[in-house]
């Protein structure tokens, strides 16, 4: 370990340190999390997720910063997509319980808000395979394209709002990276088993759990863009 990793994981700890120190601070943002979910959901993903770059650009280049990596332009992206992650997890925990028991599984619906029960597992495990199936192609790929659409923009937050090339990115995109690894290997082995516990815990803490494992899916791109590069 590096001298910058020491100091990274000191300014970690120093970061999330009173939350677990002090019961107020929690209660406070626990308080704030139930009162603001979306905004709340905004600066999870924003602060975690974008963490997680970070740490990518570590394994991919050994430095936790390069100019044009664009830092902030990433965290308000990571921050519009917490509110999407935020609003699926809304639309599946509702909906998919309420196929289930249109499908003849008894009690679904309260399944997810009620205590550990073999339905209760059985309903986070498919909640989140629908999820993962149905959301999560669309919104990798939708970062795929906001990423390289701020690398091509020199990182810049002014960058970021200009028009994007959807097609042009599209279509300069590694899809055998992003079929063979991230949609068939990260969803079924890792993003399913994931979500099955985020739906396991209560519903104000799902998003708060989503954005930690924002770090790991920083971790996985990493992976994946050294996978492109050979």
């Amino acid at each position: 370990m590096k001298k910058k990793d020491f100091y990274f994981l000191a300014a970690l700890l120093l970061f999330f340190a009173p939350f677990f120190l002090f019961e107020s601070v929690y209660e406070t943002y626990d308080t704030i999390n139930k009162n603001h979910g979306i905004a709340t959901s905004f600066l999870k993903f924003a602060v975690l997720a974008t963490l997680g770059e970070l740490i990518a650009l570590r394994i991919r280049e050994g430095t936790y910063y390069r100019q044009g990596f664009g830092v902030l332009p990433r965290a308000v992206v990571w921050g519009f997509i917490g509110i999407t992650i935020k609003i699926a997890f809304i639309i599946f925990s509702t909906g998919t319980p309420a196929v289930l028991e249109y499908l003849g599984v008894d009690r679904a619906s309260s399944a997810l808000s009620g205590p550990f029960s073999g339905t209760k597992l059985v309903t986070a495990f498919l909640t989140s395979v629908a999820m993962n199936l149905i959301f999560a192609p669309v919104f990798m790929t939708f970062h795929k394209i906001t990423d390289t659409h701020i690398i091509w923009n020199g990182g810049t937050l002014r960058g970021l709002f200009r028009p994007i090339p959807f097609g042009k990115i599209f279509n300069s995109m590694d899809w055998s990276v992003q079929w063979n690894f991230v949609f068939k290997k990260t969803i079924p082995l890792f993003w399913i088993p994931a979500h099955t516990i985020t739906f396991l815990l209560p519903p104000h803490m799902r998003v708060l759990f989503a954005a930690v494992l924002g770090i790991v899916l920083g971790v996985l791109l990493a992976v994946a863009s050294l996978k492109s590069q050979k």
